[in-house]
C-alpha cells in the first residue's frame, strides 16, 4: 500500500503519494505546507478520511483538556467560597 502525505493551504488539504516528490515540491512552491502525518492507505480518498479522523480526535482532546481545566478552576473557586462561609 502506498504512503500518503498531506499538504495544506488555508482550509484546502491535498493528498499526494510520498513517492511523488515532484508533485509535492510543486505544491509547496504554490504555498502549501506539508503536514506532519503520513498515512498508509489503499487510495487517496481513504487516506484523506483517516487524516480528517486524526484531526477531529486532536480537536476533541484539546477541547476536553480546556473544558476540564475550566471546570476544575470553577470547582476550586466554589470550594474556597464554601469553606470561607463555613469558617464563619
Amino acid at each position: 500500500m502506498p504512503v500518503f502525505i498531506f499538504l495544506k493551504k488555508g482550509g484546502q488539504i491535498t493528498v499526494v503519494e510520498k513517492a511523488d516528490a515532484t508533485e509535492a515540491t510543486r505544491l509547496k512552491a504554490q504555498g502549501y505546507e506539508q503536514q506532519f502525518e503520513e498515512i498508509t492507505a489503499p487510495n487517496a480518498a481513504k487516506a484523506l478520511a483517516r487524516f480528517r479522523d486524526i484531526k477531529q480526535d486532536e480537536e476533541s482532546i484539546q477541547h476536553g483538556f480546556s473544558t476540564g481545566a475550566a471546570f476544575i478552576s470553577l470547582l476550586v473557586v466554589l470550594m474556597f467560597i464554601i469553606s470561607f462561609f463555613l469558617q464563619r
